[in-house]
């Protein structure tokens, strides 16, 4: 098995060379990979904020940051492209459903990517695409049933059983819209949903409003915790209440060998990995415990979960040999 911990020195291996967008609610992250499998560049560029033509402009951004590598990289002609985005995503019918904070509804983001330019296009959720990059070659990769959950701005995931990617319709893996509280209220119009409680932006919006503080994140809310801060404190243990409340109900659901939890929060090291086990353990009777494991590929998982579907969908196209 081919454990990916070092994306620069270790490629993803011999492959078509593809194109791989993970677009986010402030940035789209590109990269462009060479038939080796190595990354040959990554950049970043503003994901375009237009209301209603939203998604016509991501499509027109995508557009150009092919155009731009092909100008850089000549030699290098994408066979396909991987293109991951956020909100509910319709995997099977290549359609972005809905995406609150971007504005597109029933969006065909693969057929009209396919169309400008000229080649086929997986689409999939921005979660899913790093959840399989970890199940593939990083930290979820020893296990068949595993859980890949990302905490940042929001919390989502991806659940792999028996070695197989759950989608659903695209809704699998909304842990962050499961409730686990009586409040605050959700940007999805629930009440205590997880994201609202222990998302990376809850923590830090719920420490500013207890305090009238204006601190920007959640590393800034536990190192005040951790220097005494008791606001601070009760926010940050509310997080971690909260986040093992929702893995207890993940365990008892689906019994996973492991949880892989990656996103910015997971940066928080054993302040978050340590005391999420206690919870856990005081919550979990007979059931089986989980390995509780931070992501290994880090910020480029997106990009690269985008590249192994576009690879994948080549994979697919080419008729087998008969034995």
């Amino acid at each position: 098995m081919n454990v990916l911990t070092d994306p620069s020195s270790a490629p993803l291996g011999p492959g078509a060379p593809v194109l791989a967008i993970d677009v986010g609610g402030t940035d789209m992250k590109a990269a462009l990979i060479d038939a080796d499998g190595r990354i040959v560049e990554i950049v970043r560029r503003p994901t375009p904020h237009e209301g209603p033509a939203t998604a016509d402009a991501v499509v027109a951004a995508v557009v150009a940051i092919a155009d731009e590598f092909r100008a850089t990289h000549p030699a290098i002609e994408p066979e396909a492209l991987g293109l991951l985005v956020p909100g509910h995503v319709d995997d099977e019918r290549g359609v972005g459903v809905f995406a609150e904070n971007l504005g597109w509804r029933e969006y065909p983001f693969r057929d009209r990517a396919a169309a400008a330019l000229g080649v086929p296009v997986s689409f999939s959720h921005d979660v899913r695409g790093a959840g399989q990059a970890e199940k593939r070659l990083g930290a979820a990769a020893p296990y068949r049933d595993v859980v890949f959950m990302a905490i940042g701005t929001g919390i989502a995931g991806a659940v792999f059983l028996d070695d197989r990617l759950l989608v659903g319709g695209g809704l699998v893996g909304e842990m962050g819209h499961s409730r686990v509280a009586d409040g605050p209220v959700c940007a999805c119009g629930g009440v205590g949903c997880l994201e609202a409680v222990a998302s990376a932006a809850a923590i830090a919006r719920r420490y500013n409003a207890a305090t009238g503080a204006t601190v920007p994140g959640a590393r800034e809310v536990l190192e005040r915790s951790e220097a005494g801060d008791t606001d601070a404190i009760a926010v940050w243990a509310s997080a971690l209440d909260a986040l093992a409340l929702d893995i207890s109900h993940t365990v008892a659901l689906l019994s996973p060998e492991a949880i892989v939890i990656g996103g910015g929060l997971s940066q928080a090291g054993d302040a978050l990995f340590v005391p999420l086990a206690e919870r856990l353990e005081g919550i979990l009777t007979f059931q089986h415990r989980p390995a509780l494991l931070p992501a290994s590929i880090g910020e480029n998982a997106g990009v690269i979960g985008a590249a192994l579907r576009a690879r994948d969908l080549l994979a697919a196209a080419v008729p087998q040999p008969v034995a």
